[in-house]
């Protein structure tokens, strides 16, 4: 059993903060004239803004290809639970996210996607030294629009957690 101890030294009497930014497109609406492998290869070359969870709780994507997006995260103080280990949530957020790009790199220009279902499993606990993690979707039928991913450790290619989604497709608000 792994034991939830403090592997590095630290002043639990200090108050953290942190703080994050974030950008919105001028107007999402122009969006709907890319499609989704297009919306994140922008948004890798600076063009169109990450989205603003990325900011809210560290992580980013990385890379984005016909039925694969790839997102980074990196653990930290700021997502322990009360038990000392990185909340399952930060997880879920980073899988899903990674699942969900995944369906969009394969949808057209006016379609957009939102997550139905999302099913987990956190196989070892992340603590807040834990190294950079490197989560890849990846579309097994976009169809009916089911996608499966893996959360790694990319320093030590541990699994952390896997997840699988189903997405509904739909046309993107403001498309015709």
């Amino acid at each position: 059993m792994t034991e939830l101890t403090r592997p590095y030294a630290v002043d639990t009497t200090a108050t953290r903060s942190r703080t994050h930014t974030w950008v919105l497109p001028e107007n999402y609406a122009d969006a709907v004239d890319h499609s989704g492998l297009d919306l994140l290869r922008r948004s890798l070359d600076g063009d169109f803004p990450q989205a603003p969870i990325c900011g809210t709780l560290g992580f980013r994507l990385v890379a984005a290809d016909e039925g694969r997006a790839v997102f980074e995260g990196e653990p930290g103080e700021h997502l322990l639970n009360p038990m000392g280990s990185v909340h399952g949530g930060f997880l879920a957020t980073l899988l899903d996210s990674a699942l969900g790009s995944a369906v969009m790199t394969t949808l057209p220009a006016g379609r957009a996607y939102t997550t139905m279902q999302l099913g987990l499993n956190l196989v070892r606990p992340v603590f807040a030294d834990t190294p950079l993690l490197r989560c890849e979707g990846t579309v097994i039928h976009a169809g009916r629009t089911t996608a499966t991913a893996r959360v790694v450790g990319a320093a030590d290619g541990r699994l952390y957690a896997h997840a699988t989604t189903t997405c509904a497709v739909f046309a993107w608000r403001g498309a015709a």
